[in-house]
């Protein structure tokens, strides 16, 4: 079991800072669905990018913590905090542990890419998947829960995506500062 340092925990802290800030202040949203609220938003990318820097277990916490406390913040997503605490944890620990793999730390492009991908693949897996779930046991038919769930999707696959390419491209210029500031 991995030891937290008191490096780890200010690297949590300041990325689940900058995940909330990010969330809070440049986002489009919420939009409400038949499915339950949304939003376009760019803290996707910077639990991506955490995870991409930091690796899964440090990028995990900070866009799990991040996330929710932005929701506890929110009425129309106050009641979902404790899914999206798990939810954002998966995807970045996903990212992490993908870019990560083989000692890689962040560092190989197409590493990165597979990370990013798996894991905003698996928060909208999730995500869709809680969506659904929700309605069906509200009584909702599953072609009727299936539609509602649709703009659900199209909007969590337009977070997806800039989340990748942003991270993805971010991610170098960030490691290689932190490799000259920390002589890693």
């Amino acid at each position: 079991m991995k030891k937290f340092t008191v490096r780890d925990l200010a690297e949590i802290g300041v990325l689940a800072a900058l995940v909330f800030v990010a969330t809070y202040f440049l986002k489009i949203g919420p939009i409400a669905t038949p499915a339950g609220p949304t939003m376009l938003k760019t803290g996707n990318a910077v639990c991506l990018l955490g995870a991409i820097i930091f690796g899964k277990t440090n990028g995990g916490l900070a866009a799990g913590i991040g996330s929710m406390l932005y929701d506890l913040t929110d009425p129309a997503f106050t009641a979902s905090a404790p899914f999206t605490l798990v939810f954002f944890f998966t995807m970045a620990f996903v990212c992490g542990a993908i870019s990560h793999a083989g000692g890689k730390n962040g560092e190989s492009t197409k590493q990165n890419i597979i990370g990013a991908v798996c894991g905003a693949l698996s928060y909208i897996v999730l995500s869709i998947g809680k969506s659904y779930i929700t309605l069906r046991l509200s009584g909702s038919d599953a072609a009727a829960a299936a539609v509602s769930c649709s703009t659900k999707l199209i909007t969590s696959g337009i977070n997806a995506a800039f989340a990748v390419v942003v991270s993805v491209l971010l991610a170098p210029v960030f490691i290689k500062a932190l490799n000259k500031a920390y002589r890693r």
